[in-house]
């Protein structure tokens, strides 16, 4: 993947570990890795599972890239950023909207994003809706390649277009339909739709790299092999192959960001066709999704 050439994004900001004086629940390597499964499987910050008063700071493992260290990383993530607000500035005017640009925040450990709370690094990179702003720890790129077996730039390309396809939903009002119908179904109709809105962020993430491809905006570049990369980091991230490698078995009604086929399948639509109306994941289901129809 070429991208040295692209411009990195304003749309940025650096934090710092935060939260009142309370210890670091997570650094890097087994402890968050555990956070993060737990995360994925309950949608549980696991701050809450493992907070007990007697919290003490975990030193964070500095990583490095290819030619350089996280400098380098900030540069990567600023830059495919960039390639983003360009694709979807240029989408939302065929459709006669505004693209109201999101904020790319890089943290160390943990953060406290206005409007969704104290978090860790354990949780991995997370969007808030509430602020518009995409939450990244660059220690997990570190984590995508050691736990996951996810290496290479265009797997961290695609974990960045995915959170910004989770903004893409929030202008749409797909979060706040989210948010309404959380209030009205069960723990295992609302992970059902759950499922759906994390495969729409992967069709996003298809589709910005579509456009990306075929017009440079950025000036990235995106051959066969950078798609392949990205269609390995979603089949490695799916519900039922995380599942099996961390707990023995599977569990689909506790399924919240789809099957590594689901995953894979959705993030290939969207580059093959670059077309958001085909992203309609809510579609043909047993739950009334009428109201995400867009």
């Amino acid at each position: 993947m070429q991208w040295e050439g692209g411009n990195e994004s304003n749309d940025y900001e650096e934090g710092s570990s935060s939260g009142g004086g309370r210890g670091l629940l997570f650094g890097g390597g087994a402890l968050g890795l555990i956070g993060f499964v737990i995360y994925i499987f309950t949608g549980i910050n696991p701050a809450q599972l493992f907070s007990n008063g007697n919290n003490s700071p975990n030193s964070q493992q500095i990583n490095t890239v290819p030619g350089g260290g996280e400098t380098k990383q900030k540069q990567f993530a600023r830059v495919v950023f960039q390639g983003t607000t360009l694709v979807w500035d240029s989408i939302f005017r065929s459709m006669g909207k505004t693209y109201q640009h999101p904020v790319l925040h890089t943290f160390t450990d943990a953060v406290d994003a206005e409007g969704c709370g104290f978090t860790t690094s354990a949780t991995g990179p997370f969007y808030c809706p509430a602020d518009g702003r995409v939450y990244l720890d660059l220690s997990f790129f570190q984590e995508l390649q050691d736990k996951f077996s996810a290496p290479g730039e265009s797997a961290w390309a695609y974990v960045i277009a995915h959170e910004v396809g989770h903004h893409v939903q929030n202008l749409l009002g797909v979060s706040q339909k989210m948010d309404e119908a959380r209030q009205n179904l069960s723990e295992q109709e609302y992970n059902k739709l759950s499922v759906k809105l994390e495969l729409q962020a992967d069709f996003y993430a298809g589709v910005w790299a579509h456009y990306e491809n075929l017009h440079h905006y950025n000036n990235i570049v995106i051959e066969r092999a950078d798609i392949d990369s990205a269609l390995n980091a979603a089949h490695q991230i799916g519900d039922d192959r995380l599942q099996q490698k961390y707990q023995g078995h599977v569990e689909p009604d506790s399924f919240t960001h789809g099957t590594s086929a689901q995953r894979a399948y959705w993030f290939k639509k969207g580059y093959d066709t670059g077309d958001i109306k085909q992203g309609n994941t809510f579609a043909n289901t047993d739950i009334d999704d009428d109201r995400f129809n867009q």
